[in-house]
């Protein structure tokens, strides 16, 4: 199987799977590296039909913020934040996909949580 700009599939180095995410992975990073701007991520909200208003726009609002603060990771560390937390994939799955180490993947996503936590904390202090 040939894409486009003469990418092959070979079967021998992975899934299908795998390669499909690698080749989506880098024409986003395409993208990036030009300062275009990349279709949000996070995008879905959840259903709220129980909550009061109040209780709706605090939600919301906190989304929002993560939202921010995972689009502001820098992009090795977003990677595994959205593939482990977000798609809920085990450490090896995302080790295959991004083809590196699983002890990388745990130690990138110890990273990002970390990150996250130090960013979201004063948002939770002083809410805007």
């Amino acid at each position: 199987m040939v894409l486009m700009g003469g990418t092959k599939y070979n079967p021998e180095r992975g899934p299908l799977g795998a390669f499909l995410f690698g080749v989506a992975r880098n024409h986003v990073l395409r993208i990036l590296e030009r300062g275009r701007p990349v279709m949000a991520i996070l995008d879905e909200e959840m259903p709220a039909e129980t909550e009061d208003e109040g209780a709706r726009v605090d939600r919301n609002r906190q989304i929002a913020a993560l939202r921010k603060a995972v689009l502001a990771l820098p992009p090795h560390y977003r990677e595994v934040v959205i593939l482990c937390e977000l798609q809920e994939m085990d450490y090896s799955e995302a080790a295959a996909l991004l083809d590196c180490p699983v002890g990388t993947i745990r130690s990138r996503l110890n990273r990002a949580r970390s990150l996250l936590a130090g960013r979201l904390r004063p948002a939770e202090r002083c809410p805007a």
